[in-house]
């Protein structure tokens, strides 16, 4: 993988890469079944670690299924929910598992200074033996945001913000003492430790649906996810724009990241999940999507046909067997290797048939 310093803010002086060189092009290790396969990434499953708050003995039996089942990570999101704290809950599967991946999906940039939780992130990578993803975010769930007393800055604001927390974390990483200058942090010589397992850093997953998001993915990230627009609603909390998961908006998406990616599109891994509804194995597909079509137009007013539904790489509808064929269709027509099923179960039988290969 390619890591490339942040462009947002004047650096005192550039941040320096393991080998004691400006970071710049500096290749990165990669997980084992990251591997092309004839052209092509080999799938990665990953799966939520939990939903909810759950003990330590549902959350191990969780992990080592999923271990068995072939999933590559588990994953957790990050919100003031009700749900365990990422750092503590993942360090909890790194220690009852042997190769499962952990990782973040998404970490809030907008909640902590970039400096102390990359303190946690390296140590999570360390006492994991290096199995550690980092998902990063720049927010949307408003309501978390007023109830905390968080100004809730305008999207473009955020995106920035998300870009010099990228830059303050890889200058944690990296070796020796580094200096930043931004819009949001400022740093002075400071060299974080510990160090991660992984190097020049752990993976990192940024994944969004509108063009500033992913063009930022593109630049600094390493997997690239494929998500929906947000519409604003008088609750505020936003729903999803149907016509931003489409099979045409993707592409249009693949555009995008290609563009701003330039020479290191081809190393990036590209990431999709299900949004709009659960995960649906059903042997009547086409009914599920009229029903999922028709929800969607009460909640936002949006009109999507059945078909476009099924083509969409954010909905996973169908049989074991039509949804196992769907994946191998996404990797074809837009390079999708890396997917987030959801729970562990979901789609156990797609995941023991795909992964790997």
């Amino acid at each position: 993988m390619i890591c490339v310093v942040a462009e947002a803010g004047r650096r005192r002086r550039p941040v320096r890469s393991s080998g004691g060189r400006s970071v710049r092009a500096e290749r990165c290790g990669r997980p084992a079944d990251h591997v092309r396969m004839c052209g092509m990434r080999s799938f990665r499953f990953t799966a939520s670690a939990a939903e909810g708050v759950v003990d330590a003995k549902e959350l191990a039996d969780t992990a080592r299924r999923a271990e068995s089942i072939g999933y590559s990570a588990l994953v957790l999101q990050d919100h003031l929910l009700p749900q365990h704290a990422p750092i503590p809950l993942l360090a909890t599967i790194a220690a009852v598992t042997e190769r499962i991946r952990i990782g973040t999906y998404v970490l809030n940039a907008d909640l902590r200074h970039p400096a102390v939780f990359a303190q946690d992130l390296a140590s999570l990578d360390l006492l994991s033996g290096g199995r550690l993803e980092i998902g990063l975010g720049a927010g949307w769930n408003r309501p978390e945001y007023d109830a905390i007393g968080l100004p809730f800055q305008p999207v473009g604001a955020r995106v920035r913000r998300l870009r010099e927390v990228i830059a303050v974390l890889k200058g944690c990483f990296g070796d020796g003492p580094f200096s930043f200058a931004g819009e949001h942090f400022t740093i002075n010589e400071h060299d974080g430790h510990p160090k991660p397992a992984q190097r020049p850093h752990p993976p990192l997953f940024v994944g969004g649906g509108g063009r500033r998001l992913l063009t930022l993915a593109a630049e600094q990230a390493d997997i690239v996810g494929l998500g929906p627009r947000l519409l604003p609603t008088v609750q505020g909390k936003p729903e999803l724009d149907p016509r931003s998961i489409t099979a045409d908006a993707t592409a249009e998406k693949i555009g995008w990241i290609r563009e701003a990616a330039g020479d290191r599109f081809d190393q990036l891994e590209i990431n999709t999940y299900s949004v709009g509804g659960s995960v649906t194995v059903t042997d009547n597909a086409r009914a599920e999507a009229d029903r999922r079509a028709d929800q969607l137009r009460r909640l936002t007013g949006v009109e999507m046909s059945a078909d476009e539904i099924l083509d969409s790489p954010n909905m996973f509808i169908g049989s074991i067997d039509g949804l196992t064929q769907k994946f191998i269709e996404l990797r074809e027509r837009f390079g999708i290797s890396s997917i987030m099923v959801g729970s562990v179960d979901a789609l156990a039988p797609v995941v023991e048939r795909l992964a790997g290969r």
